[in-house]
């Protein structure tokens, strides 16, 4: 079977480095003109994925936004989920899930087990109550072909208190997780399958990534104050493993089909002339 870094990799070679969000929050709907509400929410996961689907090399669903809907709203997902794979866009599912035994086991199966309803190609996940507490996760993610993306050092301002604060041996607990994903993907080839999420907005991190071989998400862009440029800080050396992801700075551009995708190949030329120095 092969691997999610691997499809990754491709998927990246083939459409570029670029991931973007589908962050149906309620003023975006009213952006577009669309009622707060199951109608609205279809139309716009209908929009987005139409228009952008075939061209993106990953898409991230924000499970939040589905969920506030009920059951309507996680069929929604469902189907712009289905979509989004028919279009051949790789389908990160930002669910930020973390829980031990077989609460976790459970999560894993609902997301990263083929014959799930809500099955996608990788999702992200907290390891705050241990990295190893993700083990069932991994272990299916692998079993299957599937990737997760475990936070470490995050952009918004109160992941600081906890992310940088020391062990007894030194290290910060954003260090710890980060070592803990390189052990897991040491050997991959092109790349591992367990990804960390690194906040473009975070600046120089004082953090090593060197080892990581694995997927950097890069959250924070556009909307949330960094730009492509603020990437080097963040990242250094490790800039060839970066996944850059937009929200807002893209869904902005809609409804119409034609600016989203115009927006698209905005931000993609920006990430490509960063990544590519």
């Amino acid at each position: 079977m092969e691997t999610f870094g691997a499809r990754l990799h491709r998927a990246v070679t083939e459409r570029g480095p670029l991931c973007v969000g589908i962050d149906p929050h309620p003023g975006l709907l009213a952006r577009w003109g669309l009622p707060d509400d199951v109608d609205g929410l279809d139309r716009f996961a209908r929009t987005v994925v139409e228009a952008i689907g075939d061209r993106v090399a990953v898409v991230k669903p924000q499970s939040a936004f589905f969920e506030r809907f009920g059951a309507r709203g996680v069929e929604i997902l469902e189907s712009t989920i289905r979509q989004l794979r028919e279009s051949g866009a790789l389908v990160l599912l930002d669910v930020k899930r973390g829980d031990i035994g077989s609460t976790v086991a459970a999560y894993a199966s609902a997301y990263l087990d083929p014959a799930a309803p809500l099955y996608v190609d990788a999702v992200t996940a907290s390891p705050y109550l241990g990295v190893g507490a993700l083990a069932p996760m991994f272990e299916l993610a692998q079993a299957h072909g599937g990737g997760v993306f475990v936070l470490a050092l995050t952009s918004n301002p109160q992941g600081a208190q906890v992310q940088r604060a020391r062990a007894a041996d030194g290290r910060t607990v954003a260090q710890t997780v980060i070592d803990e994903i390189s052990q897991l993907n040491a050997g991959a080839q092109p790349l591992g399958s367990f990804g960390l999420v690194v906040g473009a907005t975070v600046g120089e991190t004082g953090h090593d990534l060197s080892r990581v071989n694995g997927p950097l998400l890069a959250p924070g862009l556009g909307a949330q104050g960094a730009t492509a440029a603020d990437l080097r800080a963040v990242f250094g050396s490790s800039l060839p493993s970066v996944l850059p992801s937009y929200s807002r700075e893209v869904l902005g551009a809609g409804p119409d089909p034609a600016a989203l995708r115009a927006a698209v190949e905005r931000v993609l030329a920006d990430c490509r002339g960063v990544l590519a120095d």
